[in-house]
Protein backbone atom coordinates (compact mmCIF):
# COMPACT_ATOMS: atom_id res chain seq x y z
CA UNK A 1 0.00 0.00 0.00
CA UNK A 2 1.34 3.39 -0.95
CA UNK A 3 0.87 6.15 1.62
CA UNK A 4 1.97 9.04 -0.54
CA UNK A 5 1.66 12.78 -0.02
CA UNK A 6 -1.84 13.21 -1.37
CA UNK A 7 -4.26 15.39 0.56
CA UNK A 8 -5.79 12.37 2.27
CA UNK A 9 -6.02 12.06 6.02
CA UNK A 10 -7.70 8.66 5.98
CA UNK A 11 -5.92 6.42 3.43
CA UNK A 12 -8.09 3.85 1.66
CA UNK A 13 -7.65 0.76 -0.44
CA UNK A 14 -9.91 -1.64 -2.29
CA UNK A 15 -9.25 -5.15 -3.53
CA UNK A 16 -10.98 -8.39 -4.38
CA UNK A 17 -9.56 -11.67 -3.13
CA UNK A 18 -10.37 -15.21 -4.21
CA UNK A 19 -11.66 -16.35 -0.83
CA UNK A 20 -15.29 -16.67 0.21
CA UNK A 21 -16.53 -14.21 2.81
CA UNK A 22 -16.88 -16.91 5.46
CA UNK A 23 -13.21 -17.91 5.05
CA UNK A 24 -12.05 -14.30 5.38
CA UNK A 25 -14.01 -13.88 8.62
CA UNK A 26 -12.76 -17.26 9.87
CA UNK A 27 -9.13 -16.22 9.34
CA UNK A 28 -9.59 -13.04 11.36
CA UNK A 29 -11.38 -14.96 14.13
CA UNK A 30 -8.43 -17.38 14.27
CA UNK A 31 -5.95 -14.49 14.41
CA UNK A 32 -7.90 -12.96 17.27
CA UNK A 33 -6.93 -15.89 19.49
CA UNK A 34 -3.49 -16.68 17.98
CA UNK A 35 -1.82 -13.30 18.40
CA UNK A 36 -1.85 -10.47 20.91
CA UNK A 37 -0.26 -7.66 18.85
CA UNK A 38 -3.62 -6.41 17.61
CA UNK A 39 -7.12 -6.23 18.97
CA UNK A 40 -9.53 -7.58 16.35
CA UNK A 41 -13.20 -6.69 16.55
CA UNK A 42 -15.68 -7.97 14.00
CA UNK A 43 -19.40 -7.88 13.45
CA UNK A 44 -21.46 -8.66 10.37
CA UNK A 45 -19.20 -7.80 7.43
CA UNK A 46 -16.93 -5.35 9.28
CA UNK A 47 -13.54 -6.08 10.80
CA UNK A 48 -11.62 -3.54 12.89
CA UNK A 49 -7.93 -4.01 13.61
CA UNK A 50 -6.62 -1.84 16.44
CA UNK A 51 -3.66 -1.60 18.76
CA UNK A 52 -4.26 -2.78 22.34
CA UNK A 53 -5.25 0.02 24.75
CA UNK A 54 -1.87 0.03 26.50
CA UNK A 55 -0.04 0.74 23.21
CA UNK A 56 -2.44 3.39 21.88
CA UNK A 57 -1.62 7.07 21.73
CA UNK A 58 -3.75 10.02 20.63
CA UNK A 59 -2.98 9.48 16.93
CA UNK A 60 -3.09 5.66 16.92
CA UNK A 61 -4.70 4.41 13.72
CA UNK A 62 -7.16 1.61 13.26
CA UNK A 63 -7.88 -0.37 10.13
CA UNK A 64 -11.54 -0.77 9.19
CA UNK A 65 -12.29 -3.50 6.66
CA UNK A 66 -15.69 -3.66 5.03
CA UNK A 67 -16.24 -7.10 3.48
CA UNK A 68 -18.68 -7.72 0.64
CA UNK A 69 -19.56 -11.13 -0.75
CA UNK A 70 -19.01 -11.33 -4.50
CA UNK A 71 -19.88 -14.91 -5.63
CA UNK A 72 -16.85 -17.00 -4.54
CA UNK A 73 -14.74 -13.91 -3.99
CA UNK A 74 -14.71 -11.20 -1.34
CA UNK A 75 -14.47 -7.52 -2.09
CA UNK A 76 -12.61 -5.63 0.64
CA UNK A 77 -12.84 -1.90 1.21
CA UNK A 78 -10.30 -0.86 3.81
CA UNK A 79 -9.47 2.48 5.31
CA UNK A 80 -7.22 3.72 8.05
CA UNK A 81 -8.32 6.34 10.48
CA UNK A 82 -7.79 7.54 14.00
CA UNK A 83 -9.91 6.47 16.92
CA UNK A 84 -13.54 7.43 16.11
CA UNK A 85 -13.71 9.85 19.07
CA UNK A 86 -10.58 11.66 17.81
CA UNK A 87 -12.04 11.81 14.29
CA UNK A 88 -15.34 13.16 15.66
CA UNK A 89 -13.51 15.85 17.62
CA UNK A 90 -11.52 16.73 14.50
CA UNK A 91 -14.64 17.04 12.34
CA UNK A 92 -16.49 18.97 15.06
CA UNK A 93 -13.64 21.52 15.14
CA UNK A 94 -13.93 21.90 11.34
CA UNK A 95 -17.70 22.38 11.62
CA UNK A 96 -17.34 25.07 14.31
CA UNK A 97 -14.69 26.90 12.26
CA UNK A 98 -16.77 26.70 9.07
CA UNK A 99 -19.89 28.00 10.83
CA UNK A 100 -17.95 30.85 12.44
CA UNK A 101 -16.35 31.71 9.09
CA UNK A 102 -19.72 31.87 7.31
CA UNK A 103 -21.24 33.92 10.14
CA UNK A 104 -18.37 36.39 9.99
CA UNK A 105 -18.62 36.54 6.21
CA UNK A 106 -22.30 37.50 6.41
CA UNK A 107 -21.56 40.03 9.17
CA UNK A 108 -18.69 41.57 7.16
CA UNK A 109 -20.87 41.78 4.04
CA UNK A 110 -23.63 43.47 6.05
CA UNK A 111 -21.17 45.97 7.55
CA UNK A 112 -19.75 46.65 4.07
CA UNK A 113 -23.22 47.34 2.63
CA UNK A 114 -24.05 49.65 5.55
CA UNK A 115 -20.83 51.57 4.98
CA UNK A 116 -19.42 50.59 8.38
CA UNK A 117 -15.98 49.23 9.18
CA UNK A 118 -15.62 45.48 8.67
CA UNK A 119 -11.95 45.21 9.69
CA UNK A 120 -12.54 42.93 12.71
CA UNK A 121 -14.74 40.51 10.79
CA UNK A 122 -12.13 40.12 8.05
CA UNK A 123 -9.37 39.83 10.65
CA UNK A 124 -11.25 37.01 12.44
CA UNK A 125 -11.94 35.25 9.11
CA UNK A 126 -8.20 35.29 8.37
CA UNK A 127 -7.58 33.92 11.87
CA UNK A 128 -10.06 31.10 11.20
CA UNK A 129 -8.27 30.22 7.95
CA UNK A 130 -5.04 30.06 9.98
CA UNK A 131 -6.69 27.63 12.43
CA UNK A 132 -7.93 25.51 9.49
CA UNK A 133 -4.37 25.26 8.22
CA UNK A 134 -3.19 24.32 11.73
CA UNK A 135 -5.87 21.59 11.91
CA UNK A 136 -4.86 20.26 8.50
CA UNK A 137 -1.17 20.06 9.39
CA UNK A 138 -2.07 18.60 12.78
CA UNK A 139 -3.92 15.82 10.95
CA UNK A 140 -0.95 15.28 8.64
CA UNK A 141 1.39 15.17 11.64
CA UNK A 142 -0.87 12.61 13.28
CA UNK A 143 -0.90 10.52 10.13
CA UNK A 144 2.91 10.65 9.97
CA UNK A 145 3.12 9.61 13.62
CA UNK A 146 0.72 6.72 13.01
CA UNK A 147 2.28 5.68 9.68
CA UNK A 148 4.48 2.86 11.07
CA UNK A 149 1.41 1.39 12.81
CA UNK A 150 -0.62 1.69 9.58
CA UNK A 151 2.04 -0.13 7.59
CA UNK A 152 2.33 -2.86 10.24
CA UNK A 153 -1.48 -3.30 10.31
CA UNK A 154 -1.56 -3.52 6.52
CA UNK A 155 1.15 -6.20 6.55
CA UNK A 156 -0.79 -8.08 9.24
CA UNK A 157 -3.92 -7.87 7.08
CA UNK A 158 -2.01 -9.18 4.04
CA UNK A 159 -0.40 -12.00 6.03
CA UNK A 160 -3.72 -13.03 7.57
CA UNK A 161 -5.43 -13.32 4.19
CA UNK A 162 -2.40 -14.50 2.24
CA UNK A 163 -2.60 -11.50 -0.08
CA UNK A 164 0.53 -10.62 -2.05
CA UNK A 165 2.20 -7.46 -0.76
Amino acid sequence: MELNNQIVLRPRFKETIKLPLEEVIKRFVEQKTKQSRYKIVYFDEHVFIKLPKKEQHFWSPQLHLELNKDEEKTSIHGFFGPNPSVWTLFMFAHLILATAFLGLLVWAYTQYNLGNSYFWQVFLMILIVFFWVVLYFGGRLGRMKGRPDMEAMFQFYQKTLGVAG
